[in-house]
């Protein structure tokens, strides 16, 4: 019921890796290891033969980091489907093509990243005012949402996606009040609704990142300080503070 994530370590911390049958959302600050996760994964599925659906929105997929976590064996990259979208609509009919995409021998669903066109058309809607564009923007991301919940649990198809972040405002008072900014995930309650695993990344820069494990369905919150390299990511020997 699980799939490797590319990382024995990694594998070891989530008791065996990504489950099969829920959406996995990954969310964290640019440069934290989101693509270099769903990259990992895509390339283990494509070594045992299976296929990746990958849908790209902001840029992220590199052929030149597939090859390196390849180690050489570059023909797998053919096992990974890339679907790029550079609007929201553009991000809608991808979505419509997985119907007929999850008819193949898909090992993998990979959204990376889901929030980013949608903030980006929601922010349109906001500055117009239009509430009803709002609400149809917010429904269309909750319909992907729940497509990619429906394969993952009626065809057992892991489904991993990144999601961006945002910084909460603090007020005068509350910043004499010693409050902190809080870091929340763009979608909110959309995505931790159809979200059964959580793992947020943060980034400390040098190449040192924490992986915190916020949602689980049989594992308590915990971390996982980690390194990039080569091969994926190695378990820091260092602490962070």
């Amino acid at each position: 019921m699980k799939i490797s994530t590319g990382s024995k370590e990694f594998d070891l911390w989530l008791n065996g890796g990504y489950d099969k049958d829920i959406i996995t959302t990954v969310y964290g600050p640019a440069g934290s290891g989101k693509t270099n996760l769903c990259l990992m994964a895509a390339v283990e599925q494509a070594m045992q033969g299976k296929k990746t659906v990958f849908i790209d929105t902001e840029g992220g997929f590199s052929i030149a980091r597939l090859k390196q976590l390849t180690r050489g064996n570059s023909d797998i990259i053919k096992n990974i489907l890339l679907l790029k979208a550079t609007n929201f609509n553009e991000q809608r009919e991808a979505f419509n093509k997985l119907l007929d995409l999850i008819k193949e021998n898909i090992g993998l669903i990979v959204a990376d990243s889901i929030v980013m066109l949608y903030r980006l058309e929601l922010g349109q809607a906001n500055q117009e005012k239009d509430k009803e564009k709002i609400n149809i923007v917010n429904r269309s991301l909750a319909r992907q949402m729940r497509i990619l919940n429906e394969i993952a649990r009626k065809k057992q198809i892991p489904v991993i996606i990144t999601d961006q972040v945002y910084t909460s405002f603090l007020s005068q008072k509350d910043f004499e009040q010693g409050k902190e900014k809080q870091v929340s995930m763009v979608g909110g309650d959309i995505m931790k609704y159809w979200s059964k695993c959580i793992i947020e990344l943060q980034n400390f820069g040098q190449n040192k990142k924490k992986a915190i494990l916020k949602k689980h369905r049989s594992l308590p919150e915990k971390e996982f300080v980690f390194a990039i390299n080569d091969k994926g990511i190695k378990k820091a020997g260092f602490k962070l503070f």
